[in-house]
């Protein structure tokens, strides 16, 4: 072994140390590693920053734009749509979910995918009584799967076509194993995967995620009220710590005000539409002396005895809910929206709380509720520190919500509300992805070119603005490739690979093909569970062509084994982000998930492997 061959072996085995210890971010990591190739002269000064003009890096940022522009359009959101129709049968929705998500996953980004039908698996598991744990899990494989169909797909298929000798991959040159192996999958999934998901079992009292209306309340200033030309933050200050409520609106002179500033100032008549439940409610009347808006009404008009505050607040959660209906009203008028959205693994939002990022004075944004495992979380929201996966019922403005809620890195879960496309804008998207499908497929323009001018046309016809573009590639990711390539390289360069891949022969020298590929696809996949799939395509391609080169082996064989390996992300949540991103709306544990996943993982090696064989060799 080399000097330089040790080198960049501690360098690549630190990294993936790093990858799998999972304190310091991936894409931190992967510069790190840059650096220290850098500095080792492993990697020439003029070639460091090669990666970063890479075409399989410019194609993945052209696909999670053409992506967001899909979203944007309402394309997905309209198929996710048409699955509240199919009933309560379970395998006929595990069939339906997995099957849809997987489409979707072929073309636009995984994750974004699941994001959109996440609510609709939600939805269809209440409905039918049952926890949303039986349906998530199969959902966020069904993307993965998917992902393997087209060059598109999935980040590792792009960086595997850069490896190819003589050009890259065509666009559905990854179908004949991509859609085998999603093919068995499902069917898998559909008939035995989906039993051996936990049971997450929900009270039926938290049947309904989040009921808005059963917790809306109007109360109104009273005439000569102590809290008159004082501050609505001094209001709420005076209910102190035992109260928990929210303020969605302040409504005077019959004009609402959406996501009042806590400086507004208090007048009397004033009406507060505000979110809480009844113990928190009776507090906060006992404290600040304000009125229920409809109860006030009534003393004016009828002059009756008074009934107790308890009553009232009582009657009022237990009425036929008409004044709650009209407060619904209200919040869905004018520009004021409220919807929900689940927090994504990258979001700002992790690990930080309400109170503490100030998203009223900053974002204009309320927390109005926040579910976790399922269960909606019934303790002072402002204190509640947010985790991944955490789906947050928000209310702000409509105009804007999209964004703030995208610049926080949290999912709209579309089922719920926001207005995702008009039939023109679904049009106008679907037109622009298959005309860029087609001009790649005809071969008129090669992948990056037709991706990157399909985003640029999205723009243009106002799918998205400039800067929706740019928040919508996943920069941590790019990064990730960037850095890594050069990496990569080094390892070939160097002869690590080459090294590695004769340790191989010797261990395997009288192995068949099958054997070899079976090696290299459950050998990638073990290290996707525990790294980024992108970032073990990369370790793991330059190995794979050494030792093909060694066997005398079609190079194509190995390096598809490599990109149906780095996608097999099925055994832990830290493999992949659709995994984390049901977690918690599925109340999942970390070992959870190699009871489906390792079965199916299983089973894609056994179909994959003889259909490789049969196309690539």
């Amino acid at each position: 072994m080399s000097i330089e061959q040790g080198i960049v072996f501690a360098v690549l085995g630190i990294t993936l140390a790093m990858f799998v210890w999972n304190r310091v971010r991936f894409d931190v990591v992967a510069m790190l590693a840059l650096l220290a190739v850098a500095i080792t002269g492993l990697v020439p000064t003029e070639e460091l920053f090669a990666g970063f003009g890479h075409p399989a890096v410019i194609t993945v940022a052209a696909v999670l734009v053409i992506s967001q522009g899909l979203v944007n359009g309402g394309v997905v959101d309209n198929i996710a749509r048409l699955l509240g129709k199919i009933g309560h049968r379970p395998t006929l929705q595990v069939l339906t979910l997995t099957s849809v998500v997987a489409l979707c996953s072929a073309f636009i980004n995984n994750v974004g995918a699941l994001a959109l039908l996440m609510p609709v698996a939600i939805w269809m598991s209440r409905e039918a009584g049952r926890s949303p744990s039986m349906l998530l899990m199969p959902l966020a494989f069904g993307s993965l799967l998917g992902g393997t169909m087209t060059l598109i797909g999935t980040p590792p298929n792009i960086i595997i076509a850069s490896y190819r000798e003589g050009g890259t991959f065509g666009l559905f040159d990854f179908a004949p194993v991509g859609v085998a192996i999603t093919l068995a999958g499902i069917v898998f999934i559909t008939l035995v995967g989906w039993r051996l998901t936990p049971r997450r079992e929900q009270n039926s009292a938290d049947a309904k995620l989040f009921s808005v209306g059963e917790y809306l309340t109007e109360l109104r200033l009273p005439k000569d009220s102590v809290h008159a030309g004082a501050t609505l933050h001094n209001l709420l200050a005076i209910a102190g710590d035992e109260a928990d409520i929210v303020v969605l609106a302040l409504i005077r002179d019959e004009k609402l005000q959406a996501v009042p500033s806590t400086y507004q100032i208090l007048r009397e008549g004033d009406l507060l539409l505000v979110e809480a439940d009844t113990s928190s409610l009776q507090v906060f009347l006992d404290k600040t002396k304000l009125e229920l808006a409809h109860q006030a009404a009534e003393d004016e008009e009828t002059n009756e005895n008074e009934t107790s505050e308890e009553d009232s607040i009582n009657g009022a959660s237990e009425s036929d809910g008409k004044d709650n209906d009209d407060a619904s009203a209200r919040i869905a008028k004018g520009e004021l929206f409220l919807v929900e959205a689940v927090i994504a693994p990258e979001s700002s939002l992790v690990g930080q709380t309400a109170n503490r990022l100030k998203l009223r004075e900053r974002n204009q944004l309320n927390i109005v509720a926040v579910a976790r495992l399922g269960y909606r979380l019934k303790r002072r929201l402002g204190d509640i520190r947010f985790n991944a996966g955490d789906i947050l019922l928000v209310q702000g403005f409509e105009d804007s919500l999209s964004g703030t809620l995208a610049e926080l890195g949290c999912l709209p879960l579309a089922e719920r509300g926001l207005r995702l496309g008009s039939t023109r804008n679904t049009a106008m998207a679907t037109g622009i992805f298959l005309a860029s499908i087609a001009v790649i497929v005809t071969g008129l323009l090669s992948a990056p070119v037709a991706l990157v001018a399909g985003a640029v046309a999205m723009v243009l016809v106002n799918l998205m603005s400039a800067a929706e573009a740019y928040k919508a590639i996943d920069w941590s990711v790019i990064v990730l490739l960037a850095a890594m390539i050069p990496v990569g390289q080094a390892m070939e360069t160097t002869g690590g690979a080459a090294l590695i891949a004769s340790q191989m022969l010797v261990l395997g020298e009288n192995l068949s093909v099958a054997s070899v590929l079976v090696m290299i696809l459950v050998g990638t996949a073990l290290l996707s569970n525990v790294v980024n799939n992108a970032a073990a395509a990369i370790v793991v391609a330059p190995i794979a062509l050494s030792l093909a080169s060694e066997l005398q082996m079609p190079s194509d064989a190995v390096l598809m084994a490599v990109a149906v390996g780095a996608s097999c992300a099925f055994m832990t949540p830290i493999g992949h982000q659709s995994n984390a991103l049901v977690m918690e709306p599925g109340g999942y544990e970390f070992g959870d998930y190699w009871r489906l996943g390792l079965p199916l993982t299983a089973i894609v090696t056994v179909v994959a492997v003889p259909v490789i064989m049969l196309v690539w060799t």
